[in-house]
């Protein structure tokens, strides 16, 4: 097959680049080129903003593809585009929504493709939910031929994904772990969450392409590891070989004092607050076999070794560490005012 991503080096496209590249389909990237040095050879790059329509236009005149994956496109304007590009080009068109766009708070644990979507605490899930609507409309009345694909929380080695951090992301939250200080964890760490390696997903994904029954259907694509966030910060803890020293605290008490750039609200609220159990039944159907192989212990031992190799992924970030000190500093002084001790 010829296929196109729009995107391509990203948390999760990059796996699938990767996978693609090793196989026998021809693979084009369509992007502004910032992480050449990321592609893998064989792959044929087309450098350029995919909002300059007449240069795309130029870059694939005359050139029909079997799959078109977006992976940059978040708002309605951006599916509009790709519409206009891409109709007549593609036999296939596959979106990246997001499982977050399912309905919060949960009316149940369990969630399928047919959940319904509505998000009131994130705009970025109701933009994903609006572009969704746009595609399926086009789909119905003009035949686009759309699949939707909607990931959770997918990860790679560049970053151990937690529930609570900083404006630069996870290693300020290890680092407190290797310091011994408490890591604070929104709820009482009970609720459930999964979490995805970003190869497995690739896997699910290529599975999907060229694959006649995704045409109209949406689909999630997930490990089938379901955890606590007490059990992924522990595991987190076992992997660097310290205690695991959780301080909970409310997700709503987070969204009220937290920084607006650490996002608690669309980010918490909105997603990872909320216990979620993935049916992939329906993605399993149309790819026999797919099956997610790395348990999370498995992907944060690969991320620790990736992270401790790569000192360019160890961003330190002392205001969160301050702001979980002043937090953790306020609720030990609230409960000695209430006559509770320590």
């Amino acid at each position: 097959m010829r296929i196109l991503i729009i995107g391509g080096t990203g948390t999760i496209s990059s796996a699938i680049t990767r996978q693609l590249a090793e196989s026998n389909h021809e693979l084009w990237l369509l992007n502004r080129g910032t992480r050449r040095h990321e592609v893998p050879e064989g792959v044929k790059q087309v450098t350029v903003d995919i909002n300059q329509e007449a240069e795309v236009l130029r870059a694939i005149d005359g050139v029909q593809f079997d799959a078109v994956c977006e992976f940059i496109g978040f708002v309605p304007a951006q599916v509009e585009r790709d519409i206009r590009l891409f109709s007549g080009r593609t036999r296939q068109y596959v979106y990246i929504s997001s499982a977050s766009a399912y309905h919060k708070p949960a009316r149940s644990h369990i969630v399928s493709e047919s959940t319904s979507l509505v998000n009131p605490y994130w705009q970025y899930s109701r933009d994903k939910i609006a572009c969704e609507r746009l595609l399926m409309d086009s789909y119905r009345e003009t035949g686009f031929p759309v699949t939707i694909v909607r990931p959770s929380h997918t990860y790679c080695e560049r970053s151990i994904p937690v529930g609570v951090h900083g404006k630069k992301g996870s290693w300020q939250v290890i680092k407190r772990m290797m310091e011994g200080k408490p890591v604070i964890v929104h709820g009482d760490g009970s609720s459930l969450w999964t979490m995805t390696w970003n190869e497995d997903f690739a896997r699910g994904f290529i599975g999907l392409l060229g694959n006649p029954h995704a045409i109209g259907e949406a689909f999630q694509i997930m490990s089938d590891e379901t955890l606590s966030w007490d059990q992924i910060y522990g595991t987190v803890a076992a992997c660097l070989g310290v205690p695991y020293k959780p301080y909970h605290v409310s997700s709503d008490f987070l969204r009220a004092v937290a920084p607006e750039a650490y996002d608690m609200t669309g980010n918490l609220l909105g997603d990872k607050a909320v216990s979620v159990v993935f049916d992939c039944s329906k993605l399993k159907r149309a790819v026999p076999g797919f099956k997610a192989t790395v348990r999370y212990e498995e992907g944060v031992r690969r991320c620790l070794a990736y992270i401790q190799a790569h000192p360019e992924c160890q961003q330190e970030d002392e205001a969160f560490d301050q702001w979980c000190d002043r937090v953790i500093e306020v609720l030990e002084e609230a409960k000695c005012r209430l006559g509770v001790s320590k």
